[in-house]
């Protein structure tokens, strides 16, 4: 075989030139292409990574409203057994807490008579000897800035007072503190006061006003009840202010009973800070509050439901006449429970 068999053609050596670079150039774009997935897969993770360390490491507290729209009335037990209703507590300032109770007005043969007893965690009272005062309901008591005690009550159909010294003997004060009277419309009794001494000196009350009339058709009572309000700078002497929450509508269907002022924020009087001036009362559905600015009281809001079923429209037995203290940190609400006495609630 000569020498020209052993060379080969121009058109072959340009194929496998051709088929090396092609071959290089696979090689390189899958190198870059490695390199791109594991630069972006690093980063997504890095960032993963810090968005987690992030959520973890997040210490910031929720503020006073978040822990609050998340914290419900948890059901405890009776505080005063029997039957005892419109329950009233004062903090006597010596880390003590006093409720003041009366004899249900369906107990035969009663005086109308009102009692009270001490606690120091809010769960234990010890009842304190003696009545506090007979022909005397719904007790609303006001620890005045020179230590002595005021207390409003119903009598009569009408609101009175009583003063001491020492919150367990009292002494009526003359004259009547809420005449029945109201402009414009036929009330035939007033009672269940509640009074707040704002941090100006002044008062103001809230009290309930009867009509002998019932609202609508289905409701259980035969009256219509809605609160009216006062002003004082004196606690004795009081300029109605009319109508503070009307009952006259289809959230409280004509029923409104036992206010209750609260200064929620744990102050025992209205600040300029961040204190909220409520007013919390009992109805048909359960137990609501409104806040109160400037004479304006807001629309009430359903805060304790008297029954978790709400095909119930009206239960036989609702959490009546609140009130609320806050002792040490935890906030209590006490509410009447008909013929088995006073019980109790905590915010959690």
């Amino acid at each position: 075989m000569d020498e020209a068999e052993n060379v080969q053609p121009e058109g072959g050596q340009k194929k496998n030139n051709n088929k090396t670079w092609i071959i290089i150039l696979v090689v390189i774009l899958l190198i870059l292409a490695g390199g791109s997935y594991y630069l972006f897969s690093n980063k997504e993770t890095e960032v993963s990574t810090n968005l987690e360390k992030q959520i973890n490491t997040d210490t910031s507290e929720p503020t006073t409203k978040e822990v609050s729209a998340k914290k419900t009335w948890q059901t405890g037990q009776a505080a005063i057994a029997g039957k005892f209703a419109d329950a009233e507590v004062v903090d006597l300032g010596d880390g003590r807490y006093r409720m003041y109770y009366s004899v249900e007005p369906e107990v035969a043969g009663n005086k109308l008579e009102m009692y009270s007893a001490t606690s120091t965690d809010g769960i234990n009272w010890t009842k304190e000897d003696g009545e506090r005062k007979t022909y005397a309901t719904f007790p609303d008591v006001v620890k005045l800035l020179d230590g002595t005690f005021r207390v409003y009550f119903q009598n009569a159909g009408v609101i009175k007072s009583a003063i001491s010294t020492d919150g367990l003997v009292l002494k009526d004060e003359p004259g009547t503190r809420i005449e029945k009277a109201e402009t414009g419309l036929n009330i035939d009794n007033v009672a269940a006061p509640t009074t707040m001494q704002l941090s100006d000196g002044s008062y103001i009350m809230v009290y309930r006003g009867m009509i002998n009339q019932k609202y609508g058709t289905m409701t259980p009572n035969s009256s219509t009840q809605l609160f009216f309000y006062a002003t004082s700078t004196d606690g004795l002497t009081w300029q109605k202010r009319g109508i503070a929450v009307d009952s006259r509508n289809a959230i409280l269907e004509g029923h409104a009973d036992g206010p209750e002022w609260v200064t929620w924020g744990g102050s025992t009087s209205l600040t300029t800070g961040d204190d909220e001036l409520r007013l919390y009362f009992w109805s048909y559905k359960g137990v609501y509050y409104s806040t109160y600015k400037d004479g304006v009281f807001s629309e009430p809001v359903l805060d304790f439901p008297a029954s978790k079923d709400a095909k119930i429209l009206y239960s036989p037995n609702p959490p009546g006449d609140p009130t609320l203290a806050k002792i040490g940190e935890k906030w209590f609400m006490y509410y009447g429970q008909h013929e088995k006495g006073i019980y109790y609630s905590t915010l959690k």
